[in-house]
């Protein structure tokens, strides 16, 4: 304390200086450093009365979310209501508030209520920002060029259709899914490579205990007449099993199989090859 006193004996001399750097514009830190003042006690009274410069005061984008969780707060509302209506943190909302008086204790019912309205606005509120993000990445691609698409199938192909093995040296071109816009984009592939809707052939895939008539149904509809239809395999139901693809909205899988396709699996698969020569793997 003795050396705290004597390095600010001259406190009145000292206080002139700090007041007139405080008018001239200087920030706390400033005024510290400029007079190498570093007890904050000593220097909140070298600066008592005079008020910050603009430049420091920061706004606050939530000084408005403050005031109104304040005036809920004074109208007797909890936390959960205050983050129903607002959409903010219970967080925030106690860093704001902690010096109101707290409402009346609710029932236990009347605050599950509450509660399980504030979670259902968070759902939503999360589900409309899922579905913004999409509709802006699927804004960003745009129109496609042929050479994107012919570089899109290859790759969807070498991902999801049949391909040859050592032990099957089968050469022809199948691909199978239960997403109908790969099956779209698929075609549309094909079209692009020239081939015939005559050399196509589907076949649906699907479990026997699902709706087989409405699947054959919703696939024909899906590929129009790009080709010809054969007959439907079924699949073994195993009632041990918790299948999760059942519904109306299951439709089981649809090959497309490419007749006489040999020489095209084969350019394929030099294409994907090709891609993967030409992709840098390092930077």
């Amino acid at each position: 304390m003795t050396e705290i006193t004597s390095k600010y004996a001259d406190f009145e001399g000292l206080r002139e200086r700090a007041v007139a750097l405080r008018r001239e514009g200087l920030s706390r830190r400033q005024i510290r450093d400029r007079l190498h003042v570093d007890n904050n006690d000593i220097l909140n009274r070298l600066l008592a009365g005079e008020p910050p410069p603009e430049w420091t005061k920061r706004p606050n984008a939530k000084d408005d979310l403050r005031a109104r969780a304040r005036e809920l707060r004074l109208e007797g509302k909890t936390y959960d209501q205050i983050q129903l209506e607002l959409g903010c943190s219970k967080g925030s909302i106690s860093l704001w508030v902690r010096d109101l008086p707290k409402p009346p204790r609710r029932s236990r019912a009347d605050a599950s209520a509450i509660a399980r309205r504030g979670w259902e606005a968070t759902l939503e509120r999360r589900e409309a920002e899922r579905q913004q993000t999409k509709r802006d990445a699927a804004a960003e691609i745009g129109t496609m060029a042929e050479r994107e698409l012919f570089m899109l199938g290859v790759g969807l192909y070498w991902a999801e259709g049949t391909k040859a093995k050592p032990h099957r040296l089968q050469e022809r071109v199948t691909f199978t899914n239960s997403d109908p816009h790969m099956i779209r984009v698929f075609l549309a592939w094909l079209r692009l490579l020239n081939v015939s809707p005559e050399q196509l052939r589907f076949h649906v895939h699907i479990h026997e205990s699902a709706d087989v008539p409405e699947a054959e149904r919703f696939w024909r509809e899906e590929v129009g007449r790009s080709g010809s239809f054969g007959k439907t395999t079924l699949k073994k139901h195993n009632p041990t099993t918790n299948r999760k693809n059942t519904g109306e909205h299951y439709h089981g899988c649809l090959a497309v199989r490419v007749n006489k396709s040999a020489d095209l699996y084969r350019r394929i698969e030099g294409w994907w090859y090709g891609i993967v020569e030409a992709t840098p793997l390092t930077g």
